[in-house]
């Protein structure tokens, strides 16, 4: 089975900076679509960045400008800059394999919390 473990969640103040990690143990990351998604309490969980395996990204319209999502294939790992955090994106964060070639199934990883609080 593919896994996903996502780190470097925690609390930080308005304003202030996180860097997600999401590394993955499927031996054909370089060929797959990653998306970083959010669940916030009460609410649906919905996209916020996905990086396809040749590079091109993506972002929800509230965090275009201030996330950056990012691949190191070397290292099976998708990374999300998380820059201006803003209350609103207080949410559990969680990395998914959004297509893979010759992958069946859905994968997510156990989800990470961000919290943005003073």
């Amino acid at each position: 089975q593919v896994q996903l473990v996502e780190s470097g969640g925690g609390l930080v103040q308005p304003g202030g900076s996180l860097r997600l990690s999401c590394a993955v143990s499927g031996r054909r990351f370089s060929m797959y679509n990653m998306g970083w998604y959010r669940q916030a309490p009460g609410k649906q969980r919905g996209l916020v960045a996905a990086i396809t395996f040749g590079g091109s990204t993506n972002y929800a319209e509230s965090v275009k400008g201030r996330f950056t999502i990012a691949r190191d294939n070397a290292k099976n790992t998708v990374y999300l800059q998380m820059n201006k955090l803003e209350p609103e994106d207080t949410a559990v964060y969680y990395c998914h394999i959004d297509w893979a070639a010759f992958l069946s199934g859905d994968y997510w990883g156990q989800g990470t919390q961000v919290t943005v609080s003073s």
